[in-house]
């Protein structure tokens, strides 16, 4: 039996058509949008591409670090001239203070700022001297030295970390001959601190020195700093002096109160327990100068020596002569007198008479000072005698050199309070305050008084109190809190970045791109009722005859073939059966 040729080529086109290409399917799919929903989905994929692009950019832009902040007009202009030159990119904080950089270029460009003698600091130094011109007076001579010391100074000073900024101004008088018309010179220094620090009466007093040790015979006297407020700072430890608050004597009364507190401390603590007891310690220390030498005689004298001298003149005649001019004259000449000597009997001289009396050898001898001396005339006594003691006595002498220490203690109060003891209450099923005994409080005083060091004779005084605390919550911050630490905080940014571009995107995709995928791509129909032959055999196709297959057959081509053959084997079996016996013939 001949198969009909129509029939055989309706059956096997379904198998012979070729099944459409991607690019067809979404050609068909984009066809089935509006013209609206193509330009919004046309704009939405353009912004998602736009936002990915950019953050991918954004992510890998340098990150900008300062430069130098706090510039001056003159210098900053000068810095940004030479960034232009160089290419270096820059950016301005936004309060427009700060040049920013790229951060791995951070130190480079200082260093090739520096070269070049960037930044200036707004004043200039001893560099303006290598400008001099030539016929230059002295006069502008000594105003470019004047200004180059003062720019140095400020210089020195802002290098300080709590000053933001200083100037110098400095009085230099002329030198003159006369001692009397000399005068010292001057300074006096404008200080600019950062906010929130303040300068120590140290480090006052070691700025005063700087500028007095940088003027040759600037007296530290009249070195005077002044704050951004006006306020003197030069003679602030002068003040303190003067009304005995010595800031190095207050903190030393600190020390000392510390101290004590803490001896308190570590004896109570085991007793009544931590944060159950408060200690508050004022001490008087004593800072005065005191110095005293005292020198005692005792009632005892002894002799340490003694010296004895006698003199005497014998038979000498009293030197000198008659006043008058006869003393002043020459002597005159001796003439020795022409006499014969007496003969005797026999015609021999006769012997001499004598002038003197033997002499007596108890009477003619006279002892002085254990001396013994012959006299010349004995009948006649000396002339004159002279008898000298001298005795020096050794008295008793005490001589104390006493000098009392400084900060002495002279007196020293003590307050104590102890909180109540919790006791368990077997009432109330919980723990509840309650006093501590007198024996309690007198041992607790006991302890408190030999960890100071009390004194009665010093006046010392101290008070035990027993009272209940209160509850207090105190929120101890071991650091900055989290949303205040400069690391998350910028960290934080980052991460919004990113977030504000997944949600624009997540946007997009909502309120363009979803709406349209649907419009192109339609969710499948309800299957018909009926077994599950007919759904499988079917698949996603519709009623062929109410035109409902149409959409769904651009999707699936095959399912729309299979399913014209099928009606046509229902409709007539006979030839169906006809082309099938005849394929098995031909395939046999």
């Amino acid at each position: 039996m001949a198969a009909n040729p129509d029939l055989t080529a309706d059956a096997a086109a379904p198998a012979a058509d070729p099944a459409p290409s991607p690019v067809t399917r979404l050609r068909e799919a984009f066809a089935r949008l509006s013209s609206a929903q193509k330009l919004a989905l046309a704009v939405a994929l353009a912004a998602i591409v736009a936002l990915l692009v950019g953050a991918y950019l954004w992510s890998r832009q340098p990150d900008y670090k300062v430069l130098f902040a706090n510039l001056s007009e003159k210098d900053g202009g000068a810095i940004i001239a030479a960034l232009d030159q160089s290419g270096v990119p820059y950016h301005f904080s936004e309060s427009g203070g700060a040049i920013l950089v790229p951060g791995n270029s951070v130190h480079e460009v200082r260093l090739r700022l520096a070269s070049q003698g960037l930044p200036r600091g707004g004043s200039v130094g001893f560099e303006l001297m290598e400008n001099q011109k030539f016929g230059v007076s002295q006069f502008i001579e000594q105003v470019n030295y004047q200004r180059a010391l003062e720019g140095e100074l400020s210089r020195t000073i802002e290098a300080i970390s709590a000053v933001q900024s200083a100037r110098v101004h400095l009085a230099m008088p002329k030198p003159s001959v006369f001692v009397r018309e000399e005068q010292k010179p001057t300074a006096s220094v404008l200080l600019h601190l950062f906010p929130g620090r303040v300068l120590e009466s140290s480090q006052v007093a070691g700025i005063s020195h700087l500028v007095a040790s940088s003027v040759p015979q600037l007296p530290l006297a009249n070195v005077n700093i002044v704050d951004q407020n006006g306020n003197l700072l030069s003679r602030l430890k002068d003040k303190l002096q003067e009304a005995g608050l010595d800031a190095s004597q207050i903190k030393y009364v600190r020390e000392v109160e510390d101290g004590i507190i803490k001896r308190i401390d570590d004896i109570l603590t085991p007793v009544v327990g931590v944060d159950n007891f408060r200690v508050q310690v004022a001490a008087d220390l004593d800072f005065s100068h005191t110095e005293q030498t005292s020198e005692t005689y005792g009632p005892e004298i002894s002799i340490r020596s003694q010296q004895v001298s006698e003199s005497a003149n014998l038979d000498k005649p009293p030197q000198g002569g008659v006043p008058g001019a006869l003393t002043n004259q020459p002597p005159v000449p001796a003439i020795a007198p022409l006499t014969q000597p007496p003969v005797g009997e026999n015609g021999e001289p006769a012997p001499a008479a004598p002038q003197n009396p033997p002499l007596d050898p108890e009477r003619g001898r006279m002892e002085v000072a254990g001396i013994k001396a012959p006299l010349q005339n004995p009948v006649s006594p000396p002339l004159s005698t002279q008898k000298n003691t001298t005795t020096n006595n050794e008295v008793d002498k005490t001589i104390r050199y006493t000098r009392q220490s400084v900060g002495s203690v002279r007196r020293l109060t003590a307050a104590v309070v102890v909180n109540y003891r919790m006791v368990m209450d077997n009432k109330a099923g919980k723990e509840m305050p309650k006093p501590l005994s007198e024996a309690e409080v007198t041992q607790i005083t006991s302890l408190v008084r030999e960890a100071m060091g009390y004194d009665q004779n010093r006046g010392d005084s101290i008070s035990v109190a027993n009272a209940p605390f209160t509850a207090a919550v105190r929120a101890e911050e071991t650091g900055l809190p989290l949303w205040k630490d400069p690391e998350n905080i910028a960290f934080g940014k980052e991460a919004l970045k990113y977030l504000l571009i997944a949600v624009i995107v997540f946007a997009l995709y909502l309120t363009v791109i979803r709406p349209s995928l649907r419009t192109m791509f339609p969710p499948p129909p309800a299957p018909p009722e009926g077994g599950k032959e007919d759904v499988a055999a079917e698949g996603y196709l519709g009623d062929e005859v109410t035109g409902e297959a149409e959409p769904d057959a651009a999707l699936n081509p095959f399912a729309a073939k299979l399913h014209k053959a099928r009606d046509i084997a229902q409709n007539d079996p006979k030839m169906v059966a006809n082309v099938i016996k005849d394929w098995l013939g031909v395939n046999g």
